[in-house]
C-alpha cells in the first residue's frame, strides 16, 4: 500500500458534498418520558445549529436495563412504529432532519430486539437495523433480552447520503462494518452504551476506551467511510458510561470527541466527497481477494 504523504493526504476534491452531522451524548434517568423529551430538546437544538443527520445513543429512551435479568424490564419495549418513533418522526419532519435512534423493539410477544430506526427528514421511517451480535458479559446480559438481528447489514439512502447502522457490540466484528459499507454506506453510525465497571476502571479503563475508539477508527479507514459513535454518559448502577462520543473521517482522523463525564452534542461537517477520494487513493475495495475468503463462513478453520 502506498503510504506516502501524497496518498494519505490527497488534494481536496473540488466537488464537495458537505453534511452537518450530530451525535447526541446524554445521561439517562429512570423516567422514560423525561429521557425522550430531553433527547428531543437536543435534536431541536442541533437542528437549529445546522445539523441534518442526528444520531442518538443505544437504547436512548431508558437507562441501560441489561445489568440484570429482570422480566419486568420487557415492559420498556415498544413496537416500530410506536409511540417513541411517532414522536421522533414528528420531530424529524418539523426540523427537516434525518434521525438515527436506538430503541428496545417489541416485535411480538416474547420476541424483542435491540434496534435502530432510520427516520427521513419528511417524517417517514426508512427502515430498521436489528443488532446482530448480542453480548453476554457481567452487567451486559443482553442475551436475556434480545434476539439476534435477522435483517442483515444494511445501508439506507437518505436525503443527506447513504447511512449504515451497526450497534455497540457489533463494533468488535470487522465483518459488520465491511458488509454495511458494501451495501453502500458512506456514513456508518454506531449507537452505543459502553462503559467501565468500578472494579476494572483503574487497571483496564484507559486501554478499554482506547480499544473501543481504535476499532471504529479502523473501520472508517478500511471501508472509506465517515463514522459516528454516540455513547451515553453517567453512572447507572454498576457501570460508569464513558461518553467520549466521536466523529471521524474516512482516514480515521478524529474530527470531534465529546467529554467522558458530561452530556454533550457534537456537530461536525462531513464532506461526503472525501469518501470517493479516500477509496480512490486507498483502494482497499479494489484489492479485496473475494475468491479467497471462504474461510470467513466457518466458525474456525480446523486443520
Amino acid at each position: 500500500m502506498n503510504t506516502s504523504e501524497s496518498s494519505s493526504t490527497p488534494s481536496p476534491n473540488p466537488v464537495t458534498n458537505p453534511v452537518q452531522v450530530a451525535a447526541i451524548q446524554l445521561t439517562c434517568s429512570p423516567d422514560v418520558k423525561q429521557n425522550v423529551e430531553n433527547t428531543i430538546g437536543q435534536i431541536v437544538a442541533a437542528a437549529e445549529k445546522g445539523a441534518k443527520l442526528i444520531c442518538l445513543q443505544e437504547l436512548f429512551a431508558s437507562q441501560y436495563f441489561c445489568q440484570s435479568e429482570d422480566h419486568e424490564q420487557f415492559a420498556l419495549a415498544e413496537s416500530i412504529p410506536g409511540p417513541t418513533t411517532d414522536r421522533l418522526c414528528d420531530v424529524a419532519k418539523s426540523n427537516n432532519v434525518v434521525i438515527v435512534a436506538g430503541l428496545f423493539e417489541r416485535r411480538t410477544a416474547g420476541l424483542f430486539h435491540n434496534s435502530a430506526v432510520v427516520i427521513e427528514s419528511d417524517g417517514s421511517i426508512l427502515g430498521t437495523y436489528r443488532k446482530m451480535h448480542i453480548p453476554d458479559d457481567p452487567f451486559f446480559y443482553e442475551k436475556f433480552y434480545f434476539t439476534p438481528g435477522d435483517l442483515g447489514f444494511k445501508s439506507f439512502t437518505t436525503s443527506v447520503g447513504k447511512v449504515g447502522v451497526c450497534i455497540c457490540w457489533d463494533l468488535w466484528f470487522p465483518e459488520s462494518a465491511r458488509l454495511t459499507a458494501l451495501a453502500g454506506a458512506e456514513i456508518l453510525v454506531y449507537p452505543t452504551a459502553i462503559g467501565w465497571q468500578a472494579s476494572e476502571k483503574s487497571e483496564f479503563g484507559a486501554s478499554q476506551l482506547d480499544a473501543w475508539q481504535t476499532m471504529m477508527r479502523s473501520h472508517a479507514i478500511a471501508n472509506g467511510v465517515f463514522l459516528v459513535a454516540p455513547n451515553r454518559v453517567g453512572v447507572e448502577d454498576n457501570i460508569e458510561f464513558w461518553g467520549s462520543s466521536f466523529i471521524c473521517d474516512p482516514y480515521g482522523n478524529l474530527i470531534t470527541v465529546a467529554a467522558r463525564d458530561k452530556p454533550e452534542t457534537l456537530i461536525s461537517e462531513c464532506d461526503l466527497s472525501l469518501v470517493e477520494t479516500a477509496r480512490t487513493h486507498w483502494p482497499f475495495f479494489r484489492d479485496r481477494r473475494i475468491d479467497a475468503y471462504d474461510g470467513l463462513l466457518k466458525r474456525w478453520n480446523d486443520k
